[in-house]
């Protein structure tokens, strides 16, 4: 047997909810999937699903007669996602981060063992702190 072959979940922490789902839907555009107000939000990308969780809430052990059981999770300070984008993805993503008002922390070009120019990243941050990223699939050889 091989080792996993595809990440299905990503998580964040985000204590404020409401701005991480008009971040995630107006700024990415992402579709949401479900949400339970005050503790979860879905988020559906292509093959992997990205839940932004209230960490104070998921913390909490399930009641006994939950419909669905769940042992207790968090995490403190902010998390790192990466999405993947070509080249001219990352342009696009570039002038729509700017247009929202969103800061863009860091460009860079990530080195190659011979000295080539590498792949290309920017780094921003969501509502809650957690630092994103536009890169491309190259940089892990991809």
């Amino acid at each position: 047997m091989t080792g996993p072959q595809a990440v299905l979940e990503t998580v964040l922490y985000a204590a404020d909810l409401d701005a991480a789902e008009r971040f995630y839907m107006d700024v990415l555009g992402l579709k949401l999937h479900a949400k339970v107000a005050g503790r979860h939000v879905f988020f559906k990308l292509a093959e992997q699903m990205l839940l932004v969780f209230a960490p104070g809430e998921t913390i909490k052990p399930a009641k006994p007669d939950a419909a669905i059981p769940m042992l207790p999770h968090g995490a403190v300070g902010p998390g790192h996602l990466c999405f993947k984008a070509s080249a001219d993805e990352i342009e696009t993503w570039r002038a729509r981060l700017r247009a929202a008002n969103v800061t863009i922390d860091l460009e860079f070009v990530w080195p190659t063992p011979d000295d080539r120019p590498g792949g290309r990243s920017i780094y921003f941050r969501d509502p809650a702190g957690n630092v994103l990223e536009f890169a491309e699939s190259r940089i892990w050889g991809l």
